[in-house]
């Protein structure tokens, strides 16, 4: 409560002094993850109503006119004071644009905004109309499956907003590409999230966690931040390997990464995996995402730890994590028709092995399966399914 007090206090004095009277010079001021953002408003008066081909075109001529380089600036300057990736950076973007013109007042300008704001930070994006729909899309040149997208001159284009329009199909009703022509607007976007805020400790609660494993119970309290489930709110379907290693938050690594290392000290290398192994397995309450969310949907190591419910996607992500944090050992993830399981190399493989590029891999199973699967084991409904190798980690 008290650092809202200090954000609401600090935001106070940077208002007072200024001319309340004069419309173009108003400040915005919000707390953002560790830090408050706070900078100039865009000194124009948009008049822009209706959403057309030339509305759009207009709301940009008038935009870029007026005095907007203080926000970008004061903006790009937060992006690398606090090393914010780019979908970090683009949830600055969005609550930026929510002060100028709130989403639920008027989407269309609240869409428009944000689309100002990132090209005028380099990216490439675009905007298109399907209907009465405003559609936002940005360059990107990696492996997102679950978002609509579409391709001109070789280069992809995702949807960021398709969320805001449930249900809608845009292979039935295509969105015209509005044509605007922005000079330096040419970077790709990457989904790619390297590392977390440093959010602030008060933020942070507590969640009990407790597993059984040889017949004695572990118990854990972590810190979980709620703001992460913000963050990946509308996180897409990205590569295995980049939702494998979203790192954890600074508070919840200390709240977890310590006290797994404690609890393995003084085992055998073998004998810690299956103990990791067991954690991910028993820890947490399993639902598949169908049920869970309606809908694919892959979680961080960290939105794993803070949902009630995952599914195998989940925590084989969790276990990829850990296993990588306590004993970096190479690992693969194995992939079926309807699970995805984790195979780990040790200096002599267990079971039957799994054979990759000349390497022997043991299986390490972190969902709960109808048999406590030992490792080196996998499931029997799996033995004669096909599989592909969708992920490769070597130190």
């Amino acid at each position: 409560m008290g650092r809202y007090v200090k954000i609401l206090f600090a935001c106070l004095i940077l208002l007072s002094t200024v001319n309340l009277f004069a419309q173009n010079n108003s400040r915005i001021c919000f707390a953002f993850y560790d830090g408050t953002f706070n900078a100039d408003a865009l000194t124009i008066s948009d008049t822009t109503s209706g959403l057309s081909v030339n509305n759009i075109k207009s709301f940009y001529i008038n935009v870029d006119a007026g005095n907007y380089k203080p926000l970008l600036d004061a903006l790009l300057s937060y992006k690398q004071d606090h090393q914010l990736n780019d979908w970090l950076y683009y949830q600055l973007v969005r609550k930026t644009a929510q002060q100028i013109s709130p989403k639920e007042k008027n989407y269309s300008r609240y869409t428009l905004y944000k689309w100002f704001l990132m090209v005028k930070s380099g990216y490439d994006a675009r905007l298109a109309l399907a209907g009465k729909k405003i559609i936002f899309y940005v360059y990107n040149n990696e492996d997102v499956s679950d978002i609509p997208s579409y391709t001109v001159n070789d280069k992809k284009y995702m949807c960021l907003n398709i969320h805001d329009y449930p249900g809608t199909d845009l292979t039935i009703q295509p969105a015209i590409p509005v044509d605007i022509n922005v000079p330096g607007a040419i970077n790709s976007f990457s989904y790619k999230v390297t590392s977390m805020p440093d959010f602030t400790p008060a933020d942070y609660v507590e969640k009990d966690l407790q597993f059984t494993y040889r017949h004695k119970a572990y118990y854990f309290k972590i810190k979980l931040n709620p703001l992460i489930d913000s963050i990946f709110r509308n996180y897409p379907v990205v590569d295995f390997e980049y939702y494998f290693n979203i790192p954890l938050s600074k508070e919840t690594y200390g709240s977890l990464i310590p006290l797994l290392k404690k609890n393995v000290d003084g085992m055998s290398l073998k004998k810690g995996v299956d103990y990791l192994m067991h954690f991910t397995r028993y820890a947490f309450l399993y639902e598949n995402d169908d049920m869970n969310f309606g809908r694919e949907k892959r979680l961080s190591p960290e939105e794993t730890l803070f949902a009630q419910y995952s599914d195998c996607d989940d925590r084989a992500a969790l276990f990829f994590y850990l296993v990588k944090e306590i004993y970096n050992l190479p690992m693969i993830a194995v992939l079926y028709p309807t699970h995805i399981t984790m195979a780990v190399q040790f200096d002599k493989p267990m079971g039957k092995p799994l054979l990759y590029k000349g390497k022997a891999y043991s299986f390490c199973e972190p969902t709960p399966q109808l048999r406590d699967l030992k490792i080196g084991q996998v499931s029997a409904s799996l033995k004669q399914v096909p599989y592909k190798v969708v992920y490769e980690y070597n130190p």
